[in-house]
């Protein structure tokens, strides 16, 4: 079915290269953040903002997958004493790091490029309990580190080499000639119309034959958003609003497309994402390889990872022996007796590198060549492993949470492609501004500096794009709902819970599945609950306007004890300018006591905020409720609970809300709980907010439980 109104396609170069300059400001933010940090703040206070671990030495070094040498840290036992565990951090698997030699207390505080120079750049691969292993990217350093034989610490660093990726993407289709792009290419850039679909496609309209249906759970809209997927021939977007089962919905798209002898790329934003899939294909026993490196995924997915692959396939026999030989190599370096002996080692590993990585290659070539499906994350497709391979189908899961410029690594390699997501749920965070926002540069200025002048004034969308614009809200924009599916019953909310969500995002369309709609926090089956108000109640508001519960910024704060400085430091380092509301903690805290009291048990319980400073005000409430879950709504997105206390922590006689405004932002809040969800706040600051905030509070007000909080009952909280 053609679009309902006409297209307005969008210049490719323009749009590249407004890519290109948006992703080096980007970059550019991250690296200044990362540089302030690290250039401004002691070792220990880059520990506590979550930036550092010090304190380590090197426990062990092997080798990993493409030859790299693996660093294994750990805590240094002149410091850590008779603790075997890593202090507290903020480091991920994943993150880019650099490992260095530690500074003395009294050394002056080290800039990132100084960091660069003496230590070594790799990747964090494994977090334990007592250990970090670290993947080094610079051959050349690895004497810095290992024959210091000393104290060392990690830094985390920006993480360039995801907008490398990213670049060099934008830059090939930058540079793609009018011959080079395919119908799909053209179609994604709306030059060319999608290919008619029938409006409601049977099972015996998809062109490959008849479905013959594997899993008979699947509901209505789900079998019609697959059927609509398998009959498009370009593109298709899979609307799936919170608790709709999206992840299943693929499992079942993924299987009917092998049916018909397709070859499936299958990517998400996260490694979590792109295994939630990997663990619902496994049990259906078919071939698939996951990209990515086994450290940074689920333990249940590693056997078909590539790297597991690589050792234990018939391929992967011929490189066994010399993985074997550069490990020995790596055992002896730490007994070497002096730098001339280290040396010598390193020229031998550089050569059994060398033999290493063309075996290893060869290897992977086979194996990959020889999938029908394999998963990787966006921008881990772009490694060399899928360098030259062609699939017939993309899908992404969660694009609406994805770079548009991310998305395009793998799609330059597809001809189709099924987008699944929620486009009114949280986009991609942005570090920069968005264009739109910075005043000192026109979409002319960015645009000249991606490359071409005159991207402003040429007909189309792509000066009109930020990169919170993701590729799943500019295809709805270009192509309309021709082109998406919605999935309509949803498993996770009562129905109370659903329905604001519902009728002001949804258009009305969500219902709760007859095994949702009703339950309650005192009708789980896994452990007794007692029926008192707050498990008997789906919904609870409690308001607290009246200016009792005011709001305060983080840098109100100020003192000046040595200790409050310290602590300062760290919430400016973490926090910014947050707000935070302590009285409403207080009502958190009292009513996080009640669940329990009641039976709930902590594990099934989430505190979210919008602000990160409220979520360090309530972070006591882990030590009092161990297994309890307290985080910023942006980052509980995609998860769950029984039981739901939302804290909005704006109170002040203004009526300003600040980012609390973002709807999206809201609907992930409202949208987490399974059977019960309390929200606290101050009506009348918030309804001042925006004409969707006043129809929440409305709602709250007549739907809700109301509750007015007593200041003076709440002494014994505090």
């Amino acid at each position: 079915m053609p679009p309902s109104r006409p297209l307005e396609p969008v210049d490719i170069a323009s749009f590249a290269g407004l890519q290109l300059s948006l992703l080096a400001a980007e970059l550019d933010a991250e690296v200044a953040e990362t540089s302030a940090l690290v250039g401004g703040h002691s070792p220990s206070a880059l520990q506590r903002a979550g930036m550092a671990i010090t304190n380590l030495t090197v426990t062990a070094q092997r080798t990993g997958l493409g030859g790299k040498t693996v660093l294994e840290l750990g805590p240094d036992a002149a410091t850590a004493g008779s603790s075997s565990e890593l202090p507290e951090h903020g480091l991920r698997t994943g993150d880019i790091v650099v490992v260095a030699e530690q500074p003395a207390g009294s050394a002056k505080k080290r800039e990132v490029r100084e960091l660069e120079k003496k230590g070594a750049k790799g990747v964090v691969t494994r977090l334990g309990r007592g250990v970090v292993a670290v993947a080094l990217d610079e051959e050349d350093k690895e004497d810095n580190v290992v024959g210091s034989g000393g104290r060392v610490w990690i830094v985390k660093l920006a993480d360039d080499v995801t907008y490398k990726r990213m670049a060099a993407t934008m830059q090939k289709l930058q540079k793609m000639s009018e011959v080079e792009l395919s119908i799909f290419i053209r179609v994604l850039f709306g030059l060319t119309s999608p290919s008619p679909v029938p409006l409601d496609p049977t099972d015996a309209d998809v062109s490959s034959g008849k479905i013959e249906w594997l899993d008979p759970t699947l509901n209505d809209s789900q079998k019609d958003a697959i059927r609509f997927a398998l009959a498009s021939r370009e593109i298709a977007l899979i609307h799936g609003p919170p608790g709709t089962g999206k992840t299943h919905t693929l499992i079942e798209l993924i299987l009917q497309m092998m049916k018909r002898g397709l070859r499936i790329l299958v990517c998400g934003p996260s490694n979590i994402s792109v295994d939630n899939i990997v663990e619902r294909l496994v049990p259906h026993k078919i071939p698939l390889i996951r990209l990515g490196h086994p450290a940074r995924l689920l333990p249940s997915v590693l056997n078909h990872s590539l790297d597991v692959l690589t050792r234990t396939s018939e391929a992967g026999a011929i490189v066994k022996d010399v993985r074997a030989e550069m490990d020995a190599k790596q055992a002896s370096i730490r007994k070497a007796r002096n730098g001339k002996e280290r040396r010598v080692i390193y020229g031998e590993l550089k050569v059994l590198r060398k033999e290493y990585r063309e075996r290893e290659k060869r290897c992977v070539s086979s194996l990959v060549a020889g999938s029908k499906v394999v998963l990787a994350t966006l921008h881990g497709s772009g490694g060399f492993q899928l360098r030259g391979e062609q699939f017939d189908v993309v899908i992404i899961d969660e694009a609406s949470q994805a770079l548009e410029a991310q998305c395009w690594v793998p799609l330059l390699s597809a001809k189709k492609a099924v987008c699944a997501g929620d486009h009114l749920q949280l986009p991609p965070t942005i570090k920069s501004l968005n264009f739109s926002k910075r005043k000192a540069k026109s979409p002319a200025a960015l645009a000249k500096e991606g490359g071409d002048e005159t991207a402003a004034t040429k007909k189309g969308q792509a000066a009109a794009v930020t990169l919170e614009t993701t590729l799943f809200d500019r295809l709805l924009t270009l192509h309309g709902p021709s082109i998406k599916r919605m999935l309509t019953t949803q498993y996770r909310m009562h129905e109370k819970i659903m329905r604001f969500p519902s009728d002001e995002l949804y258009e009305s369309k969500l219902v709760a599945a007859e095994a949702v709609k009703a339950r309650l926090l005192r009708d789980l089956t896994a452990y007794p609950v007692a029926a008192n108000d707050e498990t008997t109640e789906p919904l609870i508001f409690i308001d607290t306007q009246g200016g009792d519960f005011p709001e305060k910024k983080e840098e109100e704060d100020a003192s000046s004890s040595t200790a409050a400085n310290a602590k300062k430091t760290k919430s400016r380092l973490m926090l910014g300018e947050s707000k935070s509301n302590e009285m409403e903690a207080v009502l958190v805290r009292q009513h996080v006591r009640k669940l329990v009291e009641a039976g709930v048990r902590p594990e099934d319980i989430a505190v979210v905020t919008p602000y990160n400073a409220q979520v360090a005000i309530l972070a006591p409430l882990k030590e009092a409720y161990p297994g309890i879950e307290i985080g910023s709504v942006d980052g509980f997105q995609g998860r769950e609970k029984e039981a739901v206390i939302v804290s909005l922590v704006r109170s002040n006689p203004d009526g300003e809300v600040g980012f609390l405004a973002e709807k999206r932002r809201l609907n992930v809040a409202m949208t987490r709980p399974k059977r019960s969800l309390t929200v606290i706040g101050d009506s009348e600051t918030v309804k001042r907010g925006s004409k969707f905030l006043t129809r929440w509070m409305s709602f709250l007000e007549d739907n809700a439980d109301l509750r007015y909080p007593d200041v003076s009952s709440l002494a014994l909280e505090t």
